[in-house]
């Protein structure tokens, strides 16, 4: 079930910049605020003649009837996205979108975010403990600068782990590494979410299929209506044809052909690059 509001919504409330390149906006969007559970996502114009594109919902305020979205500037539209400021309005928010996440009394649970999945990931982690849980998070960043919301998912979680790439925060290596390690010392982990780049999911799913345990990941699939109609985002889970949009975003990680989604991911790839540069050249010579 998703709402649509009117075009007199989707003020933004708050930005601000919480990493190099990786923007946190608040926006009102009340009727969205007051439905939106963990791990749906809403999909968002700039402006009319903008891209359609999908965000996970990182937080909302059901009483002031905002919703918070974190992205990186990777392309054109996020880029126009990143130039709006405080007291400006979206063109359209259309949500919430996907299934939310399942969220019981399980145990021991582990969650997993890498780069903006972070934010993706938090929402989940905060209702898992509330549910009970004992939550062991894990977040990790190429480097310090791009570790986000720590004190958030450090609240968030029963037990929280940082790791950098480049070793220049916390503990050297990869989220998965952490991942294994927790794996070996914890014997009774009942379930693990991992959000994040693509080849993170995947390998995430690697470290966790030996141990036989459940994991849920959160598919970054590209998307255009967001309905299941035009099916840019079908995946194959199981053997079976998946819409990202209706039936995930999130599936079963050890089910997920990685290959054909990785290759879908990137099948617009140098478009999406020259789409971005151009936009880049015309600001450029707008701003002289």
């Amino acid at each position: 079930m998703y709402l649509v509001e009117g075009p007199e919504m989707y003020k933004i409330i708050s930005k601000r910049e919480i990493a190099p390149n990786i923007i946190s906006l608040e926006v009102a969007a009340p009727l969205i605020a007051k439905r939106v559970k963990p791990g749906q996502f809403i999909i968002l114009l700039v402006d009319e003649r903008g891209e359609r594109i999908p965000v996970t919902v990182a937080d909302y305020n059901r009483e002031n009837g905002l919703i918070r979205i974190v992205f990186q500037v990777v392309g054109k539209t996020t880029a126009q996205l990143s130039q709006m400021n405080e007291g400006d309005q979206l063109f359209s928010l259309v949500g919430p979108l996907g299934n939310p996440s399942e969220i019981d009394n399980y145990g021991t649970v582990v969650t997993v975010g890498g780069g903006t999945g972070i934010a993706s990931v938090y929402p989940i982690t905060r209702e898992l403990k509330e549910a009970g849980n004992r939550v062991i998070s894990i977040i990790g960043a190429k480097t310090r600068d791009l570790i986000i919301m720590e004190d958030e998912m450090k609240k968030a979680s029963t037990e929280l782990l940082v790791t950098t790439d480049d070793g220049s925060y916390a503990r050297k290596g990869f989220v998965t590494e952490i991942l294994d390690e927790v794996l070996q010392k914890e014997k009774d982990v009942k379930k693990v979410w991992a959000i994040g780049p693509a080849p993170m999911m995947k390998a995430a799913c690697e470290v966790t299929k030996p141990y036989g345990i459940e994991t849920i990941v959160s598919l970054n699939a590209i998307m255009v209506d967001g309905t299941g109609m035009c099916g840019s985002c079908r995946v194959t889970v199981n053997g079976e044809t998946k819409f990202v949009c209706v039936d995930g975003p999130e599936f079963n990680g050890h089910l997920v052909d990685w290959p054909e989604f990785m290759n879908r991911l990137a099948r617009y790839g140098q478009l999406e690059k020259l789409c971005f540069e151009a936009y880049r050249n015309a600001c450029r010579e707008e701003n002289g």
